[in-house]
């Protein structure tokens, strides 16, 4: 996989994002995708290979390894990175719209009209949409989490499964290669995971905060003129 193609698409995410957006990608990219790239994928290089099983029959290795390891951690995770990263492009499809109805409004009635402020400040739409996948990415990270959980029945690898799965002869032993440093990985990733969850959800809280002070500071400024403009009219009437 090219990881560099998703670095790339997701650098243009980052200048839209709030602080807690730039941590999360930072995490991201350093403790999941880096880790990944470098440590993860070698680890589990020689996973089927290396799984072994006392009896010579034919067939029985490989069934006992498909019934114990359905998709392999290493192809979850890649699948799980690119479920969390992908509604991020959900923000820049939105600003790019913005941007081209701009262009058009511009062209239409002159280089000093303006239909946005900003077309990447978080209001109206926008804010939705981040909003909305904060919630996706959140959502995602907890569904990877839970089903890893429940294909292994644990985070932790065991060093020997028995498996008596036809062609089998019989009840036979098999382990696990690297047990001890793939259950290391296996935690790292997954608190990885957590500490994106609880980023995703502190910045959910500042976004609604943030729209409710700014909501609040705009009733009061509305307030206040419309006192202004009813002290006027008085005055007006005394005159």
């Amino acid at each position: 996989m090219d990881w560099k193609f998703l670095q790339g698409l997701l650098s243009g995410v980052n200048k839209y994002s709030t602080a807690f957006g730039r941590i999360w990608l930072s995490v991201v990219f350093v403790f999941r995708v880096l880790v990944y790239v470098v440590a993860a994928e070698r680890v589990w290089s020689d996973d089927q290979g290396h799984f072994d099983c006392n009896t010579r029959q034919p067939g029985c290795t490989n069934i006992c390894y498909d019934y114990f390891f359905p998709i392999s951690h290493i192809r979850l995770w890649a699948l799980q990175l690119i479920f969390v990263t992908c509604p991020s492009f959900m923000v820049v499809l939105h600003v790019a719209y913005r941007e081209e109805r701009e262009r058009k409004y511009r062209a239409k009635h002159g280089e000093d009209t303006r239909l946005y402020d900003n077309p990447g400040q978080k209001h109206g739409g926008l804010w939705w949409t981040y909003l909305m996948s904060l919630f996706i990415k959140t959502t995602f990270e907890i569904m990877f989490l839970y089903l890893l959980h429940y294909i292994y029945n644990s985070f932790k690898l065991p060093r020997k499964v028995q498996c008596d799965i036809n062609p089998c002869p019989n009840l036979v032993d098999c382990y696990i290669s690297r047990p001890t440093e793939k259950t290391i990985f296996t935690y790292f990733m997954v608190g990885a995971s957590l500490m994106c969850v609880v980023l995703n959800i502190c910045e959910i809280f500042y976004l609604i905060a943030s729209r409710v002070v700014n909501l609040k500071h705009r009733g009061s400024v509305h307030t206040s003129a419309r006192h202004v403009r009813t002290n006027m009219d008085c005055d007006g009437c005394k005159s």
